[in-house]
């Protein structure tokens, strides 16, 4: 059986104990199901998984205070972005592994193997089901078209999500390319930037903005939804995936690596192979309404409908190393 230790701010002082037959993940995720999927490995292997579970800054936090010491093993986060934070922080190491290479795409990892997608998440457009699918929005750059007369939810510039966003368009169009589209989107904005995806979701569906952007799993979750006025919301929208006869639309991910004092690195790579198995990657993908990492896996989820899409092959890596440039080119046209 795995273990589970709860994170409090006491807690970030407390260490784990690091045996052979174990490995340490320090997780921001959440769900019940993984707790399956941690038995079956440690059934699989023998070896017992200790879970310690908090938000991605509290986990990296503990991480630096507990220095060469830390018992943990793995690190397991969303958003790209923030993966390049640990990476910065210098708390990966890098490791060699056949298998995760041959079932993880090259862009879904880092390039030097310090950290690997588990599962993925577009970045979409919405557009109101009663008004049509407007004819002039196919790409993100459309929406940032001053001539575009239809209004854009979205939210604030600092969100993790946008700034990996824009450090992908900086990539693509050059920082002064990346701005001009930004001061564009400003123009068309159907109100101050505010709330969560879901938020700009439900906007849309009530008619307070024409389009709006927003990941896809939250749509996904809308639809799951006990609460039939969130079914309601995701069945007056629909998603437009941006850019799909050029480079593919903007994708993020959950993801892990191995941490560079991991006391078991061996066990951590055995558990990352784990979860990049076809059982395991369904599993992983329907519990938050994602798709899988490794290719040709069937999900049964609501956004099974919606696999099929052309992804853009820009390395999710850079969504870190633009980030300054990211957040720069944000505030330099005054974004919110």
């Amino acid at each position: 059986m795995f273990r589970i230790a709860a994170v409090s701010t006491l807690a970030l002082c407390v260490a784990v104990p690091a045996f052979a037959d174990e490995v340490n993940l320090y997780s921001s995720r959440h769900y019940d199901t993984d707790y399956a999927i941690f038995d079956a490995f440690t059934e699989a292997t023998g070896i017992t998984v200790n879970l310690i579970e908090a938000s991605g800054d509290e986990l990296m936090a503990r991480i630096d205070s507990e220095g060469v010491n830390s018992p943990a093993d793995l690190f397991w986060t969303v958003d790209a972005g923030r993966l390049h934070t640990a990476v910065e922080r210098g708390m990966f190491q890098p490791i060699q592994s056949d298998v995760l290479d041959a079932a993880i795409p090259a862009d879904l990892r880092h390039p030097d193997g310090l950290f690997y997608a588990v599962t993925t998440r577009a970045r979409v457009i919405y557009y109101n089901v009663e008004n049509g699918r407007p004819e002039n929005v196919n790409t993100y750059e459309d929406l940032g078209n001053p001539d575009l007369g239809l209004s854009v939810c979205i939210r604030t510039s600092s969100n993790i999500y946008n700034l990996s966003q824009m450090a992908e368009m900086i990539e693509i169009h050059g920082e002064d390319g990346a701005a001009e589209w930004a001061e564009g989107l400003l123009g068309n904005l159907a109100r101050q930037p505010q709330g969560g995806d879901t938020d700009q979701i439900r906007g849309v569906a009530a008619g307070e903005c024409d389009l709006a952007v927003a990941n896809s799993y939250y749509w996904g979750r809308l639809q799951a939804s006990q609460n039939p006025a969130d079914r309601d919301a995701a069945a007056r929208v629909l998603p437009i995936f941006p850019n799909q006869d050029d480079r593919g639309t903007h994708v993020n991910v959950s993801g892990l690596g191995v941490l560079a004092n991991a006391p078991n690195p061996e066990n951590a790579v055995a558990f990352l192979e784990f979860l990049a198995s076809p059982t395991v990657q369904s599993i992983l993908a329907d519990q938050n309404n994602e798709w899988p990492a490794v290719e040709g896996v069937t999900i049964t989820g609501p956004m099974r409908d919606w696999a099929d899409f052309k992804r853009s092959n820009t390395n999710v890596a850079v969504y870190g190393t633009n980030q300054a440039a990211a957040i720069s080119v944000w505030d330099r046209v005054g974004f919110p």
